[in-house]
């Protein structure tokens, strides 16, 4: 809806909302997402961004004259590598050094807010905003981009515990009441989330687990892309132990690029049957070691199905050739291809060749792959993304999760062709039921009017809240 047509109708009352996301891709992508459906309303965004990784979203910004992308230039920081502005441009162990560079933003964005006078700021990770905020009379709103079920797992309130205080033990279990009791994080994920929930992020002496919580209490809505009919328990769950409004956006389904397919992959996909290709793409961030790099690639392989697979070289490896197991280029040759670089996810799940997605789990290849015909997968990663995938295989029953040893992760080729095949194969009892699910889920997402309805009400929340 136009600026016109919405004032047309007598209702002029735009809201002017800055936008504060996490400086790492999959955070500035899925605020930018709402940022375009909350423009599509005229309402105007103003977006802070690293300044170089300002030019890579130019592009996703589907409403220029409305939403403004304001480069923050970040400060150096001692062991940072000069130029480096988001988590993609560090390994994991540096992370932390991106939020004490974003930490020191703060009077920067401060001095932006000052002059903008926003209604609302939207933020996740950087928990001194709210603090800011209330000083120009601001209302910030923690925007979640993971699922609310991640949320509600790890709510400190419910356990009676200080975050810094989970043991693994204690992560291993739900939390009291948790909507499904079902849905648990194995030995090896408990104990990384415990020793997350200890470990200093960026400056301040807190954890990232820690920042969260803190600006999960101290916001003063929490909003989060999501239905109701999806995650209506975890909804009421986070609600009833936070007392404050949990501002439901819809399922927030980003456009498809308007470009079109690289050319090298059009080409290639056409020489395959529909539904037949196995895309899997684990993340911009995973970085996964050598030996488990050849489990999935071999596991693709093993199919027998012809495979896309996008991933980033693994940790000891500098070339792809001595990262690919000994022979295996010449036996998937003219039916595999093993990509290093970016690929346009959106558009390859969406080929009709394309029927079955091996994904990392995070929130936004989730969403993606809901509203495409392949078949779901799933390899977690990180924490977050085990949650996901235990709450789409385990409550949603859309997706088949591969077996990991409990102890430590690892998984074999084997289990990787085994989850495979389950979703592929129509006579299997499960494969059937998670193909039922997926269709339903997918048709009640693109249902004309979902969103619509969804992101008007949450607009009129931000209304009633101001």
């Amino acid at each position: 809806m136009s600026m016109e047509n919405e004032n047309s109708n007598g209702n002029d009352e735009h809201l002017h909302i800055a936008m504060c996301p996490w400086f790492a891709f999959g955070h500035i992508t899925s605020f930018l997402h709402l940022a375009n459906k909350l423009a599509e309303k005229g309402h105007k965004i103003s977006f802070f961004l690293p300044t170089k990784t300002k030019n890579k979203f130019v592009i996703h910004n589907h409403h220029p004259n409305l939403i403004t992308l304001i480069p923050i230039q970040l400060p150096s920081v001692d062991g940072l590598p000069v130029g480096a502005e988001t988590t993609a441009d560090v390994p994991a162990s540096s992370r932390p050094l991106i939020m004490t560079a974003m930490d020191q933003t703060q009077d920067t964005i401060e001095s932006h807010l000052c002059t903008l006078k926003p209604d609302f700021i939207f933020f996740d990770f950087a928990d001194w905003v709210p603090k800011v905020a209330r000083k120009h009379q601001i209302k910030s709103l923690f925007y979640s981009t993971v699922y609310l079920v991640t949320v509600a797992y790890l709510l400190p309130q419910p356990r009676n515990l200080p975050i810094n205080c989970f043991s693994e033990e204690d992560l291993k279990q739900p939390p009291p009441e948790f909507p499904l009791p079902s849905i648990r994080l194995r030995s090896h994920e408990a104990r990384s989330l415990s020793s997350a929930s200890k470990a200093e992020f960026g400056g301040g002496g807190m954890s990232l687990l820690e920042r969260v919580s803190v600006a999960f209490r101290e916001c003063d809505a929490v909003c989060i892309k999501t239905c109701r009919e999806m995650e209506g328990p975890y909804c009421d769950f986070v609600q009833k132990n936070y007392g404050k409004p949990v501002l439901l956006a819809g399922p927030v389904v980003p456009e498809l690029p308007s470009g079109k397919l690289d050319e090298y992959f059009e080409d290639w996909l056409q020489g395959f049957g529909n539904g037949s290709v196995l895309y899997c793409a684990l993340g911009s961030e995973c970085f996964l070691q050598k030996h488990q790099f050849q489990e999935i690639v071999l596991g693709l392989e093993l199919t027998g199905m012809p495979f896309l697979a996008a991933l980033k070289l693994p940790i000891e490896c500098s070339t792809l050739e001595s990262a690919l197991p000994e022979g295996f280029t010449e036996r998937t040759k003219g039916r595999g291809i093993v990509h290093i670089s970016w690929v346009q996810q959106q558009l390859i799940l969406q080929h009709p060749s394309v029927g079955c997605f091996l994904t990392h789990c995070g929130a936004g290849s989730l969403s993606e792959a809901m509203v495409s015909n392949c078949q779901v997968v799933m390899l977690p990663h990180a924490v977050d993304q085990s949650i996901n995938a235990r709450m789409m295989s385990l409550d949603l029953k859309l997706g088949v999760e591969i077996d990991k040893r409990d102890e430590d992760g690892f998984f074999t080729r084997e289990a990787v062709c085994k989850a495979v095949a389950t979703v592929m194969e129509v006579e299997n009892e499960v494969g059937r039921e998670v193909r039922a699910n997926h269709a339903k889920w997918k048709e009640f997402l693109l249902r004309e009017g979902l969103e619509e309805s969804y992101i008007s009400g949450f607009i009129q929340s931000l209304k009633d809240l101001a």
